[in-house]
């Protein structure tokens, strides 16, 4: 619909149009939704008077299209006519063919740029990747460099300390050396003293001195060997601390030594650190500058992509205008043919009934046309129906009324049905099948009897079976839970004794002083204790080659303990017994142990012993 009087109203960054003239897309009314569609397809397209004034247009603005009321089209790189009348299919075809080369190519545009963009944006990615690595071992750096400054200054202090404690320890080996040479001095004379009194006692033992001068003699001789022993075990102390005291010089210079190597060491790493630094600054930066020139590119790109899309747009919407000309030609086309040869296939169609009747005429009937008209054409009156009766004359031929009768001959003859030859020979299998199956069901019903008489005998068989081994359990289970509960009551009941197949076993036990028989009222260890007995008694009424129990005497007490151990004596006496346990004095009633322990190199050992238990 072509609006009166809507003002030009330029579009982003198409030209102003000069008075008197104005864009093809404000003359026209169109929704809402289809407002951009119709915009790029009336891209830059102006409205001009006449061809004069198409060209002024085309010629003052670059890139603007002028369209004139005869349909002519002026652009800056050619110009094309229009025409009132319809174009040909051969144009409508070549329009087609152009649009579709058309989009090819823009799809190929779209393609190659989100290729391309996909291609930048991996990159991108990699270089965020790779700048985020690099800050990640900067940051890495800076806390070892950190780490190894503060190690640095430990090491120093440490250092300071050990000289101070050597010149410490070299002062007091330079003291004890001091104590060591007056030490020295007092035992030179304490010798000399000794060897005056052993010339005095020497000299006394030959002027045979009196008793009492001989014993405070003797006395004096005693303090000085105890001086002289304490003056050497004096001097030995001083030389043990001076050699210690020397090896701990020794250690705490050779520890000042390491600690300054460990403080080169740790310079020339910081100097390491610092250069690393330095060129992960560089290459951050560079990657920063290559995130920049990616943003830079991807933003080409998609600008690049929008327009291309846009593009695609404009010749779809082309193309699809082309595409619904083209098909309502084809459907005009198609009526036209159909029109044109719908009396031609008629007329063949009618000649070609007539050619298979004649033949179907001669082969069927052996009569030819000629005669077959002569004997039954329509002017040639029917033989009456039977229902009419042997008097009845032949009426004339009437085309509804006769096929109306052989459509009722047609049902009587389906009535009748087809003719099966092989009936005889299907009736004689089906009686084959019948006997068959007849022997094979008389051979189940006998398998079936057979069956039923087999389990009678093992349902038989169990109740016997059951039944005294329950008998022979609930004796045992009642001596034994008296043995375990010395006073208490146990038993065995069985839930429906009628029907010793599908019965269940109930255990009621009384312990001593308690009044209640169900096991969900009994404590933890009386529970455990009553299952205990339960399988004892089982065990002694079908005995076993071999039983394996797992912790059974967790959470008895040593008194209910002693009492199942001579349980486990008396099954011993018929049956091996492998009991897992952590009990102690269940290991001493044992024969042999085994163990498993793990090493410190985290593989399992078996460890085995054998007792050797008094005869």
């Amino acid at each position: 619909m072509i609006a009166g009087a809507v003002p030009s109203t330029p579009r982003g960054d198409w030209p102003a149009l000069p008075d008197g003239a104005r864009y093809a897309v404000d003359a026209v009314v169109v929704p809402d939704s289809l407002r951009g569609s119709v915009t790029a397809l009336l891209n830059r397209t102006a409205l001009a008077t006449d061809a004069a004034h198409a060209q002024d247009l085309v010629a003052a603005l670059p890139g603007v299209r002028a369209v004139t009321p005869d349909g002519d089209v002026f652009a800056a790189e050619m110009v094309y006519g229009g025409s009132a009348a319809a174009p040909s299919l051969l144009e409508v075809q070549a329009a087609v063919d152009e649009a579709a080369e058309l989009l090819e190519d823009a799809t190929e545009t779209a393609k190659r740029a989100a290729a391309d963009l996909e291609a930048r944006k991996r990159a991108r990615a990699e270089l965020a990747e790779a700048a985020d690595e690099l800050a990640a071992r900067r940051r890495q750096s800076d806390r070892k460099r950190n780490e190894s400054a503060q190690r640095l200054g430990k090491l120093a202090g440490q250092a300071r300390s050990a000289e101070a404690e050597s010149e410490r320890y070299a002062a007091s080996a330079a003291k004890a050396a001091a104590a060591r040479g007056e030490d020295a001095g007092r035992l030179a004379r304490l010798e000399e003293e000794l060897a005056e009194a052993e010339e005095i006692a020497l000299s006394i033992e030959e002027d045979a001195p009196d008793p009492e001068t001989r014993d405070a003699l003797t006395a004096r001789a005693s303090r000085a060997r105890a001086a002289e022993m304490e003056r050497r075990l004096a001097v030995r102390t001083a030389e043990e601390r001076a050699r210690s005291v020397a090896g701990r010089a020794e250690a705490l210079l050779a520890q000042a030594a390491e600690e300054r190597r460990a403080v080169e060491r740790a310079a020339e790493r910081r100097r390491t650190r610092t250069a690393q630094a330095t060129i992960a600054d560089a290459v951050a930066e560079s990657a920063r500058l290559a995130l920049e020139r990616i943003r830079v590119s991807v933003a080409a790109a998609d600008s690049e992509r929008t327009a291309a899309e846009a593009r695609k747009e404009a010749r779809d919407a082309e193309l699809r205008t082309v595409r619904s000309r083209v098909r309502d030609l084809s459907v005009e086309l198609e009526k036209l043919t159909s029109s044109a040869h719908s009396g031609e296939v008629a007329r063949a169609e009618r000649r070609m009934r007539l050619e298979q009747l004649e033949t179907r005429a001669v082969e069927e009937m052996g009569v030819d046309v000629p005669t077959l008209v002569a004997e039954y054409g329509p002017g040639v009156p029917v033989p009456p129906t039977v229902d009419a009766g042997e008097e009845a004359e032949p009426v004339p031929y009437e085309r509804e009324a006769q096929a109306k009768r052989a459509r009722s001959a047609e049902r009587q003859l389906n009535q009748l049905g087809r003719i099966n030859p092989l009936a005889l020979e299907e009736f004689a299998a089906l009686e084959e099948r019948h006997a068959f199956l007849n022997a094979q069901l008389e051979d189940l019903k006998k398998t079936r009897r057979d069956l039923l008489e087999i389990v009678q005998e093992v349902d038989a068989r169990v109740q016997e079976v059951f039944s005294s081994a329950y008998l022979d359990v609930e004796r045992e289970f009642a001596a034994i839970f008296g043995r375990l509960f010395p006073g208490g009551e146990g038993r065995l009941l069985l839930t429906d004794p009628d029907d010793m197949l599908a019965t269940g076993i109930e255990v009621e036990a009384r312990p001593p002083g308690k009044k209640v028989k169900r096991l969900s009222l009994l404590s933890g260890g009386e529970r455990s204790l009553t299952a205990v007995a339960f399988l004892a008694a089982i065990f002694k009424a079908r005995p076993s080659p071999f039983y394996v129990m797992d912790e059974v005497e967790a959470a008895l007490d040593d008194t209910n303990l002693q009492r199942l151990l001579v349980i486990f004596e008396e099954l011993r006496s018929s049956s091996q017994l492998i009991v897992i346990t952590h009990q102690k004095r269940t290991m001493e009633a044992a024969d042999a142990l085994y163990g498993v322990t793990m090493q410190g190199d985290g593989i399992s050992q078996v460890i085995s012993q054998r007792l050797d238990r008094p005869a």
